[in-house]
């Protein structure tokens, strides 16, 4: 009896691994599939954020928009705040990334090191918070998704999924949401406003800035204006 125990155990041990495999397997495959169905278009993905609205019956304001129907300046100032080599590395920027590492083992606190396909990734496949785990899988993934995707459709799926307030995903429903206008009619300064909101888009209000995010919005909207070559890849004029 104890050695049929013995081998029933060993039995259902196996089985449980077998399932643990096929749920890491799926985990794994799930964002290099998705990330090819992203590819065209016409294809408009949501980000865990908004599953979670739903799930939680919370919901969201989203409203697709092409990247064609964004003003210029608020593409601009999105890679010049967040992300200011976009249109040269392949996922990661390394020379930050690297900074961060030496600040970590010297004791320092560290900066934020994400660049925009980092942030595409962890907003379509991962989860918020601070985590060795999820930094650890956002890396590759960013690598895979800049590969994989051209730079002007990872910023479009990027504005489109962003969150820029309680419930507000994706630029169309912030601009409406803090200026009562479509995206393709901000104002530099508007557009550098919602830029510089994104590292905390529920505390910082673009609709009601401070001075100090006033002052923060004025140093990239002059960065914006003048881009030249650091938006290229998405066909923006600085």
């Amino acid at each position: 009896m104890a050695a049929r125990r013995r081998r029933v155990s060993r039995s259902s041990m196996s089985v449980w691994f077998r399932r643990a495999l096929i749920v890491l397997a799926v985990l794994v495959a799930a964002p290099i599939v998705l990330t090819i169905l992203y590819l065209p278009p016409f294809v408009h993905p949501v980000s865990t954020l908004m599953l979670k609205d739903l799930a939680t019956f919370q919901g969201y304001d989203r409203r697709w928009v092409p990247i064609e129907d964004v003003a210029p300046a608020l593409v601009n100032s999105v890679i010049m705040s967040e992300d200011g080599q976009f249109c040269f590395h392949r996922g990661i920027d390394l020379g930050e990334l690297k900074g961060v590492i030496n600040d970590a083992l010297a004791g320092e606190s560290t900066r934020g090191a994400s660049t925009i396909p980092m942030q595409t990734v962890k907003n379509l496949y991962l989860w918020n918070g601070r985590s060795f785990v999820r930094k650890a899988l956002e890396l590759p993934l960013a690598v895979y998704f800049d590969l994989m995707m051209p730079k002007k459709r990872l910023m479009e799926i990027y504005l489109n999924i962003a969150e820029w307030g309680p419930g507000i995903y994706g630029i169309e429903a912030a601009s409406q949401y803090h200026f009562g206008k479509p995206a393709k009619n901000l104002t530099r300064r508007q557009a550098a406003l919602l830029a510089v909101s994104l590292p905390n888009p529920i505390e910082r209000n673009a609709g009601k800035p401070g001075p100090g995010l006033q002052r923060l919005a004025g140093l990239i909207e002059r960065r914006a204006g003048g881009a030249g070559d650091y938006v290229g890849c998405v066909g923006t004029a600085g």
